[in-house]
């Protein structure tokens, strides 16, 4: 089981009600986003810890990997500058009674905050940028034990989800050939460049 940490200030209530998280592919200019890369990272059973303005408002447990699809209609005008076509994974969310704040324990949680990719500042604000990164084991717990013993099901539930087999795999694997086989708008070199 991996840990992600999720900030979801402008599509909470969207993402949280309707069980997935998504994210465009890329940056409004086209530029890769290691955030928005996060999400073909996540697998079934990982716990994602959902941050909202400055409190830890839910924790998801991942029930599939990563794939494509629309932006949700849902989001209306937020994120208007964001691809029509992103990331999508499904998650099963639990809203907290615990609603922790990790500012008001950012000396314990400072010296845990990873190197790169932080959810934090060093001072506890979180940083807008960042949509969903992975979060080492170490804080993960420590902000497992802040939260308290309403998480413990979720942990435990989290160990049950079943992770997609490999002829599962295979399938969509062929499926997503042979989308690209019968794609007209793709010329014969590039088709034969992509299936390599």
């Amino acid at each position: 089981m991996r840990y992600w940490w999720v900030n979801q200030n402008q599509t909470y209530r969207y993402e949280v009600q309707g069980g997935y998280l998504w994210s465009p592919k890329r940056n409004a200019n086209a530029v890769r986003n290691p955030f928005y890369e996060s999400m073909r990272e996540v697998a079934p059973g990982d716990l994602i810890l959902s941050f909202v303005d400055t409190r830890i408002l839910a924790v998801g447990i991942a029930q599939s990997y990563c794939s494509e699809s629309p932006k949700p209609l849902e989001f209306g005008s937020a994120g208007q500058n964001w691809e029509n076509i992103g990331w999508k994974v499904k998650v099963n969310f639990t809203e907290l009674a615990n609603k922790i704040r990790p500012k008001d324990h950012i000396e314990l949680l400072r010296p845990l905050l990873p190197d790169r990719y932080s959810p934090l500042q060093a001072n506890g604000n979180g940083i807008q940028s960042v949509y969903l990164t992975e979060i080492p084991t170490a804080l993960a717990e420590v902000l497992i034990g802040l939260i308290g013993k309403e998480i413990e099901p979720l942990a435990l539930a989290a160990g049950r989800v079943k992770p997609v087999t490999a002829e599962y795999l295979d399938c969509w694997e062929r499926k997503l050939e042979q989308e690209l086989a019968n794609d007209s708008t793709i010329q014969e070199t590039e088709r034969h460049q992509e299936g390599r």
